[in-house]
């Protein structure tokens, strides 16, 4: 049986009728160029396809890959907040009216740890912080030395996590400036060697609690982690083998804690003793502001909050926008504390970053120096 005639295709006539008119056109290009006396016009051939615009694609995809960790992801941790940062910055008025900033001093000789009147026998002999009985605090006598002006936008940085690393301890110590405060974990190695290093190069040093997060034990801070379920008596326990493991720190800051952070009771029994033994607390904020700030007035702790959280995203760049935050916040409220922890981008950003620090019309303060305004600020005037 004879195969049926193959159907013409619909859009057979037409792509001949093209091809042929390409054919004369190219051909008659090429006549009148020989004519003309000059070489044949090369014969090309090009379809323009439509396509949809890919730019919305392109937008959509960048958006969906932004960097996670922009100001939207990593934003407030440690709140309060500050108006428009470049807006405060901006408005600001010259620093030639404020009072001046007190230069960059880095002391040496800082007399031993532990110093007489300061320590009592504590856990196996190790010496415990107390108050002399002339009234002296350990905050007091271990507090860095600095000729400050009260007038002068403050600016505090704790830089943590010491003591654990050599090579990132040794790097915080010798880089930053000595008027940022350090603070230690209380597990590391020779901590006193750390903290005699610390303070010999001028800064002024913390001791850190662990305390108690949300997700503990799954998130353990060590086996003297206070405890928000623990009682006071087991509290006292793990604090004074905390705060015996070494000396010369003129106060302590939170390793963690949001758990006890939102339980005024637990906390307030903690700062209780703090305070009884003249101990500055030093807070990132983690747990419930207003419970934390509710148990230090409860027990009159010395205590201050930090304001950011330098580090949250540790890329240089975010770390800069937090110290431009401190800046309109000390702007703002006439001090700010930063805290931190030994990243390397953050001890380099901050080296950086303090360099005309004073030049803007700023002091960079031990966080002793700041605890002193603040208490100034908010006692009543008699």
């Amino acid at each position: 049986m004879p195969e049926p005639a193959a159907k013409a295709s619909p859009l057979r006539a037409p792509l001949l009728a093209g091809l042929s008119a390409a054919v004369l056109i190219a051909g008659g290009a090429g006549v009148l160029s020989w004519l003309a006396g000059g070489e044949p016009a090369p014969v090309r051939a090009s379809a323009e396809i439509s396509r949809p615009d890919a730019t919305p694609l392109a937008t959509a995809d960048h958006a969906e890959r932004a960097d996670p960790f922009a100001d939207a992801a990593a934003e407030d941790v440690s709140l309060p907040g500050v108006t428009e940062t470049e807006t405060a910055l901006a408005a600001a008025p010259e620093p030639e009216p404020r009072a001046t900033p007190a230069p960059a001093r880095r002391t040496v000789n800082a007399p031993p740890a532990p110093l007489e009147g300061l320590f009592e026998a504590g856990p196996g002999g190790a010496p415990l912080p107390v108050i002399a009985a002339d009234g002296t605090r350990p905050d007091q006598g271990y507090a860095a030395p600095f000729e400050g002006s009260a007038s002068a936008p403050t600016i505090a940085l704790i830089v943590g996590g010491l003591g654990l690393s050599e090579r990132l301890t040794e790097q915080a110590i010798e880089t930053l400036p000595a008027e940022v405060t350090l603070s230690f974990a209380p597990y590391a190695d020779n901590l006193q060697d750390w903290i005699d290093r610390a303070r010999a190069d001028g800064h002024e040093v913390l001791v850190e609690l662990p305390m108690e997060p949300f997700d503990y034990p799954n998130n353990d801070p060590g086996p003297h982690t206070l405890l928000a379920e623990a009682s006071d008596a087991e509290n006292e326990r793990r604090l004074l083998w905390l705060l015996s493991r070494a000396s010369g720190y003129a106060g302590v800051t939170n390793y963690l804690g949001a758990r006890l952070g939102a339980d005024r009771a637990a906390l307030a029994g903690v700062l209780s003793k703090l305070e009884a033994r003249g101990l500055s607390v030093f807070h990132d904020g983690a747990g419930r502001r207003p419970v934390i700030t509710a148990a230090a007035h409860e027990t009159d702790a010395r205590l201050a909050i930090a304001d950011r959280v330098i580090d949250v995203d540790p890329a240089p760049q975010a770390v800069d926008r937090r110290l431009l935050e401190l800046e309109a916040l000390a702007l703002q409220n006439g001090d700010a504390l930063g805290v931190g922890f030994a990243y390397p981008a953050t001890v380099d950003t901050v080296a950086n970053w303090a360099e005309d620090l004073v030049a803007r019309g700023y002091q960079l303060a031990p966080a002793s120096f700041l605890m002193q305004v603040r208490r100034a600020r908010e006692e009543p005037e008699t």
